[in-house]
């Protein structure tokens, strides 16, 4: 899934603003001014178009996780979860490990 603005396009697809998708387990929803998107892994993301992003995940993913909230068990000190599993301490370092090519 890729957005920019107000654009949306699900494997390079565009998806019309406003309009519902679903197809392979990929759901994307227009709530106002967000756009909502979800996975059957019960993974799901809106974002507002400009900067604002919210990520929720289902509890049955507890302990599973990786990345920013780090494995999803309450516990702030191991947020910041770069791929090799250590803990940034800053934000850009944290960043920077999940780039990819």
């Amino acid at each position: 899934v890729a957005a920019r603005g107000r654009d949306v396009a699900v494997n390079g697809v565009a998806v019309p603003e406003g309009r519902p998708y679903l197809r392979h387990g990929i759901s994307v929803t227009w709530l106002g001014d967000w756009v909502a998107v979800a996975s059957g892994l019960g993974v799901r993301a809106a974002w507002d178009g400009q900067q604002a992003v919210t990520v929720t995940v289902g509890t049955e993913l507890r302990g599973g996780t990786r990345g920013l909230c780090g494995p999803y068990n309450d516990d702030p000190a191991d947020d910041f979860q770069r791929p090799g599993g250590d803990v940034a301490t800053f934000a850009s370092s944290f960043g920077n490990s999940w780039k990819i090519p």
